[in-house]
C-alpha cells in the first residue's frame, strides 16, 4: 500500500507541475507587456519618430540622435531637418510614414489645429501606429484636443501622453527642459529614459489633458511676468541706470526670474530673436482664456498681457521672440507723448 501511496502522491505531483508549466507560458506575454519598460528602451531596441523641426524641435531631436537612437523626421520645410538628416536622421514625406517606421513618436509642432492634422490627417501618424507603440506630443495646445487624441490611441491600441515643455530655445539647446506630463502613468514610465534626454525637470500631472492645463499655468505666469520684466526695464531706462547692472542687483533676489535672467540681457542686447514666436503665445494665452472662461474665470491680468501681446502682432513682431514685447510698449510710450 505504500508504492501504491507513493505512486498515487507522484502521479498528482507530475499533474500539478504540469499546470504550472501551462500557467507559466500562458502568462509569458502578460510578463513581457507589464515588464520595465526602462529596461527595454535602448537604441537597440526603440526606433524613434519625430515630427517638427522647428526652434525647439530641432534641437530636442538632435538630442536623440545624439543618444544613438534612430529617428525618423518629418517637416514641412525638408531643408529645417537637413542639419538632423546629416547627422543620421532619415527624412520622410509624411507623418503617417514616420509612424510606420517608429516605436515611438514625438511631435512639436506650432498649433492645435497642426497636431490635429499630423494625427487624424489622411496622412496622420494614427493611419500607421501599431498596437502598443507610443504617441507623445509636446505641442502647447488645448486639454481637450489632448483628451480626444487618448481615447482615440486607446481604442486602437497605441499608448499616448500629452507633454508640452518649457524652458524655450535654451532649455531645449541645453536639454534642459521642464516638461508636463498627462496621460496613463505607466506610458510616462515607458518614456521617461528618453524625456531624461531632452528635460531636467519631468512631472506627472494626471490624466490625459493635465500636462497642457498645467502648461496654461505656466504661460500665465510666464505673461504676466514678462510685462513686468519690460516695464522694470523700461523704467530703469529712463531712470539712467545700467541695464546689465539692474538686472544683476535685482535678479537674484525676489524680483529674480527666468524672464529676466534670461531675456533681460537679450533685450539688453537688441537681440530679439525668438526663443519662442510671439504668434505662438498669442496662441498660448488664447487657449489660456478660453479655458479659463469654460471654469468662469475671469483673468483681468491674462487678459491685459493678451492685449499687449496683439500690440506687439500689430506692429510686426509676431516672428520675434515673446520679449520683443519690449519693443511694442516702449513703442507705445512714445507714441502717447506724441
Amino acid at each position: 500500500r505504500r508504492v501504491h501511496g507513493g505512486a498515487y502522491f507522484f502521479s498528482h505531483l507530475r499533474q500539478a507541475m504540469m499546470m504550472l508549466r501551462v500557467q507559466r507560458v500562458s502568462f509569458q506575454p502578460l510578463a513581457r507587456l507589464f515588464s520595465s519598460s526602462k529596461a527595454s528602451t535602448s537604441p537597440q531596441t526603440q526606433r524613434i519618430g519625430w515630427i517638427g523641426t522647428g526652434v525647439m524641435g530641432k534641437s530636442m531631436c538632435g538630442h536623440l540622435i545624439s543618444a544613438g537612437y534612430p529617428v525618423t523626421v518629418y517637416t514641412r520645410t525638408p531643408e529645417k531637418a537637413s542639419e538632423l538628416v546629416a547627422r543620421g536622421a532619415t527624412l520622410v514625406e509624411s507623418p503617417k510614414d514616420v509612424a510606420k517606421q517608429s516605436d515611438v513618436v514625438f511631435s512639436m509642432v506650432g498649433y492645435p489645429s497642426d497636431v490635429e492634422e499630423i494625427v487624424f490627417g489622411k496622412k496622420g501618424v494614427l493611419r500607421a501606429l501599431n498596437p502598443g507603440s507610443i504617441f507623445c506630443d509636446f505641442t502647447t495646445s488645448r486639454p481637450a484636443l489632448a483628451q480626444k487624441i487618448s481615447d482615440f490611441c486607446r481604442k486602437i491600441g497605441v499608448r499616448s501622453l500629452d507633454a508640452p515643455v518649457s524652458g524655450g530655445d535654451i532649455g531645449a539647446r541645453d536639454a534642459k527642459l521642464s516638461i508636463m506630463v498627462g496621460g496613463e502613468k505607466s506610458t510616462l514610465e515607458a518614456v521617461q529614459p528618453l524625456l531624461a534626454l531632452l528635460g531636467t525637470n519631468i512631472k506627472y500631472m494626471g490624466p490625459a489633458g493635465a500636462g497642457q492645463h498645467t502648461k496654461m499655468v505656466n504661460q500665465i505666469l510666464i505673461a504676466s511676468n514678462m510685462v513686468g520684466v519690460v516695464e522694470g526695464l523700461l523704467y530703469a531706462k529712463k531712470a539712467g541706470l545700467d541695464l546689465n547692472q539692474v538686472i544683476a542687483a535685482v535678479g537674484s533676489g525676489a524680483a529674480g526670474s527666468w524672464s529676466i535672467n534670461n531675456l533681460g540681457p537679450r533685450i539688453v542686447q537688441g537681440n530679439f530673436d525668438p526663443g519662442f514666436f510671439v504668434e505662438h503665445f498669442i496662441k498660448d494665452l488664447g487657449i489660456a482664456l478660453e479655458e479659463a472662461k469654460r471654469m468662469d474665470l475671469d483673468l483681468k491680468g491674462l487678459q491685459l498681457a493678451r492685449q499687449l501681446y496683439e500690440e506687439v502682432k500689430a506692429q510686426g513682431y509676431s516672428k520675434l521672440g515673446t520679449h520683443a514685447l519690449y519693443l511694442a510698449v516702449e513703442n507705445l510710450h512714445y507714441k502717447t507723448k506724441i
